[in-house]
């Protein structure tokens, strides 16, 4: 059993800055890539940024040089530091992993509940 959790969502100012978690849990052997999703009313889930277990990065055109993607693989935890926001960023925010578990070490595809991210003065 593997659960992948967000945290850190919020209010925040245009201009401003936040940070959003996803922790990974449970019976882990390995968490490969990492990424996240957002999802704004009457609009599909559109990736934001995502990160392999080793590091590379990539991120979409809308949040280049303002949002950093980062991850602790000892801790199974996975960042997104939200710098200067906008109010376009304002969505619910998913974290997804792509997990290798006890007993089977099959890799499945896991995502959280979402943290809404409000962007507003």
């Amino acid at each position: 059993q593997v659960q992948v959790v967000e945290s850190g969502g919020g209010l925040v100012q245009p201009g401003g800055s936040l940070r959003l978690s996803c922790a990974a849990s449970g019976s882990i052997f390995k968490v490969y890539a990492m990424g996240w999703y957002r999802q704004a009313p009457g609009k599909q889930r559109e990736l934001v940024a995502a990160i392999t277990s080793g590091g590379s990065t990539n991120y979409a055109d809308s949040v280049k040089g303002r949002f950093t993607i980062s991850r602790d693989n000892a801790k199974n935890t996975m960042y997104l530091q939200m710098n200067s926001p906008k109010p376009e960023d304002t969505a619910v925010y998913y974290c997804n992993a792509g997990v290798a578990s006890y007993p089977t070490l099959h890799v499945y595809d896991y995502w959280g509940q979402g943290t809404q991210v409000t962007v507003s003065s």
